[in-house]
């Protein structure tokens, strides 16, 4: 793929979906920063597999739901790169519990670590990006924040907000050549999938038309084409991952 850009930020990059995210792109020549908030020694393995093979790449430390330390990290790499071509939003979390008896407090948890976060990270980029008029970002959702799932009332809504906030960054930063797209991924095979029992993984799969789980270089692939110069005219779009499981 062709990326006019430099750096990318990936947030929750230590592993899962993130690491593959980070590793896909620093293969397509970009120098990645790894995002981690307590996964150190993750995110160092890594930058050190990345830098194996002959990629760039640094970690950064910083929790994405504090707003002060999500904008100095941008600083910090704006400081060193000269700009911040690329942002992948991908941290998250989950505190699943029905929605009779979640607290609000549960509720809000779950809506400051992924949507807000999410905000925080799109307006800095913004503000960064909107210097050069020259941009991307792609905000990772989930098929959840498409379909809702019981007791994900919290994740599903800041999962379907983030899907909104996108196409409102993306009418925002038009005018300036920054582009904003979200990625739905459904059900992928990471280390959370792999402790459910065969019998769960099958219901979930007789619901998927393509017969099986995603894999997570299938939406890393997907988020570097929405980065890329290939989807230079695609903005405010939302690129579902799911093996069809929502048409």
């Amino acid at each position: 793929m062709r990326f006019m850009g430099t750096n990318v930020l990936v947030t929750g990059a230590s592993r899962g979906i993130g690491a593959q995210i980070a590793k896909t792109l620093a293969a397509e020549g970009l120098k990645v920063w790894i995002n981690y908030r307590s996964g150190a020694q993750e995110a160092e393995a890594v930058k050190a597999s990345i830098l194996e093979a002959g990629g760039r790449a640094e970690t950064i430390g910083f929790d994405v739901s504090d707003e002060e330390a999500f904008v100095a990290a941008i600083k910090s790499i704006v400081e060193s790169d000269g700009g911040l071509s690329y942002l992948v939003n991908n941290a998250g979390i989950t505190k699943d519990k029905l929605a009779i008896r979640m607290k609000g407090d549960e509720f809000m948890a779950v809506i400051e670590a992924n949507l807000k976060s999410a905000f925080v990270g799109c307006r800095e980029a913004l503000k960064v990006m909107g210097k050069k008029r020259f941009g991307a970002v792609v905000n990772v959702s989930s098929i959840v924040g498409e379909t809702g799932n019981a007791g994900q009332t919290n994740y599903a809504a800041s999962k379907g907000g983030m899907i909104a906030m996108t196409k409102s960054f993306a009418q925002e930063a038009a005018p300036r050549g920054i582009r904003f797209n979200t990625v739905t991924p459904g059900f992928i095979a990471t280390e959370m999938t792999e402790v459910l029992k065969p019998e769960i993984k099958e219901g979930f799969i007789a619901k998927i038309p393509l017969g099986r789980f995603g894999e997570p270089a299938e939406v890393a692939e997907a988020i570097a084409f929405l980065l890329s110069d290939h989807a230079a005219y695609i903005t405010g779009e939302t690129l579902k991952v799911n093996g069809g499981m929502l048409m």
